[in-house]
């Protein structure tokens, strides 16, 4: 199969940036990872607090929490990375990239949150009451 010359001369907006919408989508994919990791942490939380011998009422308060937290900040995260990854597409066609911190700050809080949760989690489930 060869290649005309006339093909080889047409490029898109999207073939001069090629590097950076790979980049792009690496990233978006990375996020993915990061949020159904989140939901996965959320159901071992769920599973910890619930099939503990152990079990008391902070366990399954601090399971609860762990659990929704993680849930819905892993949907959260999935559902903005996507919307970042479309709009960093038309930010780089249209070379007026910008960083964002907001799904950054937003993935901070909620782990500051998740790790809170199942750090009472684990105290109440090794040293009952």
């Amino acid at each position: 199969m060869q290649i005309a010359a006339s093909d080889l001369e047409t490029t898109t907006i999207d073939s001069k940036y090629v590097q950076q919408h790979l980049a792009n989508e690496r990233t978006f994919l990375a996020w993915v990872r990061t949020g159904i990791a989140l939901v996965g942490v959320g159901f071992l939380a769920a599973g910890l607090g619930f099939n503990s011998s152990s079990y008391d009422q902070i366990a399954h308060i601090a399971a609860i929490i762990t659990g929704v937290t993680s849930l819905v900040s892993g949907v959260t995260i999935i559902l903005c990375s996507a919307a970042s990854y479309h709009r960093k597409r038309r930010q780089i066609n249209q070379q007026t990239f910008q960083a964002s911190t907001r799904l950054i700050r937003f993935l901070t809080f909620m782990l500051l949150v998740i790790g809170l949760a199942l750090a009472v989690l684990l105290y109440v489930l090794l040293f009952p009451a």
